[in-house]
């Protein structure tokens, strides 16, 4: 296997400044607006997210979930041992404005999937996308991210692979291609 490192460091740190900026820009206080990290990396990458909105936006609540969307992957009954993981959601996202985050934004599978899981906790005004990567020429289902860290040109064979501090000790976004 060939490592490309994508992003690591400083510039990964200010990927995510620069995320929570454009987030700023369209959800002012966050009082309408909620984050939820997908099941089960995005939960770091809103984790992240709504830490530095904290720090950017100080005494301002940031409301921040996780969802679990085994059960609502469309290729779960054809997968061994499902262990699922835990749904977080401790407040009302009728009528907010739902921005949902995932590290890696590859088929749109898991996206429409959360889509699905999302609605058994009412009706969200809006739904928007925030993916750390997106693989843009990989899609099987319409789904766009609205906001992104980075875009990487990759073909099937090849796997992006994201580092987090909190589990992997560093950050870093890795494209991983098998050697010829």
């Amino acid at each position: 296997m060939q490592n490309l490192t994508l992003l690591d460091g400083q510039k990964f740190q200010i990927t995510l400044q620069r995320l929570c900026r454009q987030l700023i820009e369209n959800h002012n206080d966050f009082s309408e607006s909620v984050l939820i990290g997908i099941q089960p990396r995005g939960i770091y990458l809103a984790k992240r997210i709504a830490e530095e909105l904290r720090k950017i936006l100080p005494g301002k609540t940031i409301l921040q979930g996780d969802l679990d969307i085994t059960f609502y992957r469309d290729d779960f009954r054809r997968r061994d041992q499902l262990v699922p993981n835990q749904t977080k959601i401790d407040f009302i996202i009728e009528g907010k404005k739902v921005i949902m985050m995932d590290d890696v934004l590859w088929t749109g599978r898991t996206i429409r999937a959360a889509m699905d899981a999302l609605q058994a906790f009412g009706r969200p005004e809006k739904i928007e996308l925030l993916a750390l990567v997106d693989r843009r020429y990989s899609r099987h289902i319409p789904v766009e991210a609205d906001y992104v860290g980075i875009e990487v040109d990759s073909i099937a064979s090849q796997k992006v692979v994201v580092s987090w501090i909190e589990t992997d000790g560093e950050d870093r976004i890795v494209l991983l291609s098998e050697a010829k």
